[in-house]
């Protein structure tokens, strides 16, 4: 059982797993173990989650999903399977909880008075600024 929060268990028979040769160093055992794992949850089907919480994770992690509805997730960060599949199950833990709470709508609100003011000082001042390097005006032209 994956518990994501009080509220969210889903079931490890949800979950397909699959088995690759990893990449990177190992040794001579590396082309004898398939230690990387690939998760395959389907998440468009998945009663274990509520609609909102569905619809955020599609919107969010839309490019980790496939056609079919399924996220794919792969580790390969340690040299043994069962390590790299709890991986796998982390990281699916810690993308539900990221879209778990909807994002609070922003309240506009108002400049207050003071930034207003210190705006248009600060503009005072670098119109003052740029005046004095201005080069004097020699009115005897005519």
């Amino acid at each position: 059982m994956l518990e994501v929060n009080d509220q969210i268990r889903i079931p490890l028979e949800e979950f397909q797993f699959s088995y690759a040769r990893s990449a990177g160093p190992g040794g001579q055992n590396v082309n004898k173990v398939n230690s990387k794992a690939i998760l395959h949850w389907n998440v468009a089907q998945t009663p274990h989650l509520t609609d909102e919480v569905r619809l955020r994770f599609l919107s969010r992690y839309r490019h980790k999903i496939t056609t079919l509805g399924e996220v794919v997730i792969s580790g390969q960060r340690f040299r043994d399977q069962s390590r790299n599949a709890d991986d796998c199950l982390e990281r699916l833990k810690e993308m539900i909880l990221a879209v778990w709470l909807a994002p609070v709508k922003r309240k506009r609100t108002k400049p207050s008075r003071g930034v207003k003011e210190r705006r248009l000082q600060s503009k005072r001042e670098q119109s003052e600024r740029k005046e004095g390097r201005r080069r004097p005006d020699s009115g005897d032209r005519d």
